[in-house]
Formats: structure tokens, C-alpha cells, sequence
């Protein structure tokens, strides 16, 4: 499903191995602010090492004596990795248990403390990723080139693998859903999630063949650079080229949903025609409550690094909340021969 979207920069110079172990992926949640130390509820930082974050969520409930409903968390993080992440638990008018005695295999607590609002998704700035791609083959000097390309002018903001789940069952499952299956809350939100990024992957693949991902179409929406605001249809004009240029704005890309499209001209029929392919997917969107949504076509990569060890290459990079490394590092090598360990 992924590996079919076309490539921004003439596909990956590099094959080898990703997560050939879960410590080649590691990924930091950076939340963004600092919990107060007071409030009902409990921050936890937790390293997870080849965890589901959702099952250890249920774990942490059942430490706490709480219900399952108490605990969140910011956003969902790759099992096959080392991670670290903070979850909040609801614990009003109660003592926090010892988390340092928490024997759950493969957690470990860093830290607790307490806040005034509970941790809801979406809620962190970003993720900071350390990746080691091993027993690399290829051409290293246009793999050089490629790096430079991403450091310099990002990538396409693709939803990755992850959202899809094991062979894309999600969005099988959200076809089943809009023929009127009935399904528990979290698979339902799996299945519509699934349906819109397949629609926004589908939209930005489109830009990405003709070459307007990451510059102007009549009709466009922009986002500010570090934010979700967004602004236009607008005339074009020298100011917003030089915006473009300077990575201050990007273009969007539809999250179908009800209501009328935000673009205009040659971007909304070119994203309703899209959407007019997959018309099971949009109608079901739009009868399950979701509104038209924007997501910018271009994905930062902040604090971009990388290091040569003999055949490994280390990589590591931040980006914003509710983008993927996959999608990163798909421009750069292909591991498709070489399947996660599972």
C-alpha cells in the first residue's frame, strides 16, 4: 500500500535492514511543555521495549487499581522499538502507587509526577527517532545526495505502514465498517482512520507524480510551518513564493470528512476526483461524523544527522506529532527484502 506511492526524489539508493532489533529503533516522545507537579493525575514517563502502547496502558491500569478508561497518552508509538513516552493516569483524591515497583516484562518507569489535565492525543510537539538501518547496499554517494535532499527540502507527508495495519487489514476493515458492521470503539477508530489516510496518501501520491507537493496549484490551502493554521484559497503572489522557498508554509492535502472542500480551482478537482474513485471510503467518512480537515503535503525533518559504521547507518531526526519515520527514511533505503522481525 505504501511501498506503491511514488518517491519525491526518484525512489531509495540504499537497500539493508530496518528494526533488526527492537534497539535500532528508538524513539523519545518530546511533549512540549513541562507537567505542573500538581493535579489528579499522574504522569508516568515510561521506556517500553518491544511493547504495544495500548497493552501497556492496560498494564499500567491494572497497577493502579484503575479502570482503563483512566489512562491516555499522546500518541502511539512503534512496537518493535525502545521507546519512550509518557502516559497520564486518573487518580483523583488518591496517593500514587510505588511505580517503581511496576514488574511488567519489557517496562521500566523513568519518572512520575503529577498534572492538572489528563494527556490527550495529539497532545506532544513531536518525536525525536535514532534509527540504525543495517547490512546497507548501494550507492553511497547519491545515498549522500538523498540525505541532503531530506535535511534540506523534507519529504511527503505520507501516513505510514503503521496506520494501515499487517498487510492493510484496516482499511478492510473500515469497507466492513461502512457496509454496516458493528465493531468495538478502538477498531472503529482504527478502520476510519485507516479510510482517511488512504484518501490523503492517494491526494498527496497524485502531487507528488506531477511534481507539485511541495510547490504552488491554483486552488491551494496552505499551513504555517510548526502549526495546523491554515489560510487560503489566496492569490498567488511574489510574498507566498517566498514563503514557500523559505519553508514557511506548505501546501495541504484533503482529510475527507462532511462539508465542502477547502480548496478551490485545479486542487479541488483534483481531489475530488480522487475522492470520486473511492466514493465508499469519502461517503462513510463523511456518515460517521468527521469534517474536512487539511494536512500539510510536506514533512519537516528537524535536527536531521546521520553516521557511517562499516555497513550500518545510523540516522536520527525529529518531527512533528503525527508524522511517521517510516516515511522519512522510505526516500533513502528500501528494506522491503528484508521483513520486520516479528
Amino acid at each position: 500500500m505504501i511501498e506503491a506511492l511514488p518517491f519525491a526524489y526518484g525512489g531509495p539508493p540504499l537497500q539493508g535492514r530496518l528494526r533488526a532489533q527492537p534497539t535500532d529503533f528508538a524513539v523519545d516522545e518530546i511533549l512540549g511543555f513541562e507537567p505542573s507537579g500538581e493535579g489528579e493525575h499522574a504522569y508516568v514517563q515510561i521506556e517500553k521495549i518491544d511493547a504495544n502502547t495500548e497493552w501497556v496502558a492496560h498494564r499500567l491500569a491494572e497497577f493502579a487499581g484503575t479502570g482503563p478508561m483512566a489512562v491516555s497518552y499522546a500518541g502511539q508509538k512503534d512496537r518493535h522499538a525502545i521507546t519512550r513516552q509518557t502516559y497520564s493516569i486518573h487518580l483523583p483524591g488518591r496517593v500514587d502507587p510505588d511505580w517503581s515497583t511496576l514488574d511488567v516484562p519489557g517496562v521500566s518507569v523513568i519518572s512520575s509526577t503529577r498534572h492538572a489535565r489528563k494527556l490527550k492525543r495529539g497532545a506532544h510537539r513531536g518525536n525525536r527517532f535514532r534509527i540504525v538501518l543495517r547490512d546497507v547496499v548501494g550507492d553511497r554517494e547519491l545515498a549522500e545526495q538523498r540525505l541532503q535532499n531530506i535535511a534540506g527540502g523534507g519529504v511527503p507527508n505520507y501516513f505510514g505502514e503503521q496506520r494501515f495495519g499487517r498487510d492493510g487489514d484496516n482499511l478492510e476493515l473500515a469497507r466492513q465498517l461502512f457496509s454496516g458492521r458493528r465493531m468495538p470503539r478502538h477498531q472503529r477508530g482504527f478502520a476510519l482512520s485507516a479510510a482517511r489516510s488512504f484518501l490523503f496518501n492517494t491526494i498527496l501520491g497524485e502531487r507528488v507524480r506531477d511534481g507539485t507537493w511541495n510547490t504552488a496549484l491554483d486552488g491551494d490551502v496552505w499551513m504555517l510551518a510548526g502549526t495546523h493554521a491554515i489560510f487560503g484559497p489566496t492569490p498567488w503572489e511574489d510574498m507566498l513564493a517566498q514563503r514557500l522557498a523559505n519553508l514557511d508554509i506548505h501546501p495541504t492535502g484533503a482529510l475527507w470528512g462532511r462539508g465542502p472542500l477547502r480548496s478551490a480551482d485545479a486542487v479541488a478537482a483534483l481531489e475530488s476526483s480522487i475522492v470520486d474513485g473511492h466514493s465508499d471510503l469519502a461517503d462513510g467518512l463523511a456518515s460517521a461524523g468527521l469534517d474536512q480537515e487539511r494536512r500539510s503535503l510536506r514533512l519537516l525533518v528537524d535536527q536531521f544527522s546521520h553516521q557511517w559504521e562499516n555497513n550500518a547507518l545510523t540516522v536520527e531526526f525529529c518531527l512533528e506529532s503525527g508524522a511517521f519515520a517510516t516515511t522519512v527514511l522510505r526516500e533513502l533505503c528500501d528494506w522491503r527484502e528484508h521483513p520486520v522481525a516479528t
